[in-house]
């Protein structure tokens, strides 16, 4: 069962939100965050990536770059910039994508919760990616960026927001990227109690995002834990920055894929080969997407074809076998162009379906890429299916989108 509290939040006043707030350390290289905090004191990024207050090519992992981290952390909080609220709250923070809000309630999750599969993993990690947010929270003592959960819908839950959102909210703004934020904190005391014994009784929190941050959040709250002799497991260490969305309002989008070459085969070598394992069709000059699960859409020379997997290639009764990215990279990428190990072949590249159809268009059609294959977007059940049999999606199947925006509110461990 899931435990979460409450926890003093670290924020920006209202009136400096929209300077203060940006995109997630990881979605964005140092350059673009350069360029994204130019002449923006107040930018998060000079926490989150504080290699940009260093020349151009420093190491992003240099002790010094952290030691900076922390030197702005404090600066930001003597400022004002950044605030911590008197008392313990929860927090909802909505965010508008297209005239759909979803709604999310922030909280702290539990480091045990973590490390004992209550709160459920679909994706690995990378120890080196680890190693670094670890380092970053170690430094700061803080998570200043929270991850993404999921957790099952639940009526009460959806009934204390809808009533907390009667009020006007605290912060309400559009990000440069199109995207609504909203944020409202709870201090009812009630309510707060209510939030927490209504989680207690939730089997499963599921990571949608943020894999890293919440690997590494949790091993530092157990490193700390380690660390001190006095260890109770009510210190605020064990507790972690999360803002959880109920599994119906999440919308997972395309995650598509790019190939250099065609492993030596021509155009048609290249489609009579896919004719073994899928039906397919010519559809012309205009952005092709897929209709339904199974269904891929191929851009190579100019043309779309839909490409339908045929029965008997896939597992509806498997979590992953019945995953799109599992049949492409099984009968199309492994089979006919030779790409064993998504993660380490240079030959493939992965295209967000946030940039749309025109983006996969674009890299084909500038000689850079050969062919571009746009999937069927994986379903929320089909993420929580594979989180519960204890699976691992194949890497790039996910895409979440809006991001949550960091800088809204931040956590401290002490």
């Amino acid at each position: 069962m899931a435990k979460i509290k409450p926890f003093k939040g670290i924020r920006p006043p209202k009136e400096l939100v929209e300077q203060v707030a940006s995109r997630p350390y990881d979605v964005l290289n140092s350059e673009e965050a350069r360029e994204e905090a130019k002449g923006n004191e107040k930018s998060l990024y000079h926490i989150i990536k504080p290699e940009i207050d260093f020349p151009a090519g420093t190491d992003e992992h240099d002790p010094k770059v952290y030691d900076k981290a922390v030197e702005n952390f404090h600066l930001f909080r003597q400022k004002g910039w950044l605030k911590q609220d008197p008392e313990e709250m929860y927090y909802v923070y909505a965010q508008t994508m297209k005239g759909r809000t979803q709604y999310g309630l922030v909280v702290c999750a539990n480091v045990g919760d973590y490390l004992s599969g209550v709160i459920k993993k679909h994706e690995l990690t990378r120890k080196d990616k680890e190693e670094d947010r670890m380092m970053h929270v170690r430094v700061n003592n803080a998570n200043i960026e929270p991850v993404f959960f999921a957790y099952p819908a639940h009526q009460e839950l959806d009934e204390i927001v809808a009533g907390v959102i009667q009020k006007t909210p605290e912060y309400d703004f559009v990000a440069p990227d199109g995207f609504g934020h909203h944020f409202w904190p709870i201090d009812d005391k009630a309510v707060i109690n209510r939030i927490t014994g209504i989680f207690a009784g939730i089997p499963y929190l599921y990571i949608a995002d943020g894999h890293h941050r919440t690997a590494a959040a949790a091993l530092v709250g157990a490193e700390k834990a380690k660390q001190n002799p006095n260890h109770t497991g009510n210190e605020e260490y064990n507790y972690f920055l999360a803002v959880c969305f109920p599994d119906n309002q999440l919308q997972i989008i395309d995650y598509n894929r790019v190939v250099e070459d065609l492993n030596g085969l021509s155009d048609e070598e290249f489609l009579k080969a896919l004719d073994e394992n899928f039906e397919v069709e010519e559809k012309g000059f205009e952005i092709y997407k897929p209709e339904k699960l199974h269904q891929f859409s191929l851009y190579l020379s100019g043309k779309w074809y839909s490409l339908t997997a045929k029965p008997g290639t896939y597992n509806d009764n498997d979590p992953i076998g019945v995953l799109d990215v599992t049949i492409s990279s099984n009968l199309i990428l492994d089979k006919i162009l030779g790409i064993k190990d998504l993660r380490t072949d240079k030959r493939v590249d992965f295209v967000g379906g946030i940039r749309g159809l025109e983006e996969l268009k674009r890299r084909v059609d500038s000689g850079n890429m050969k062919a571009a294959f746009a999937l069927y977007p994986v379903s929320m059940q089909q993420l929580i299916d594979i989180a519960d049999t204890g699976n691992i999606m194949p890497p790039k199947t996910t895409w979440f989108e809006p991001k949550l925006r960091s800088g809204l509110v931040i956590h401290s461990l002490s």
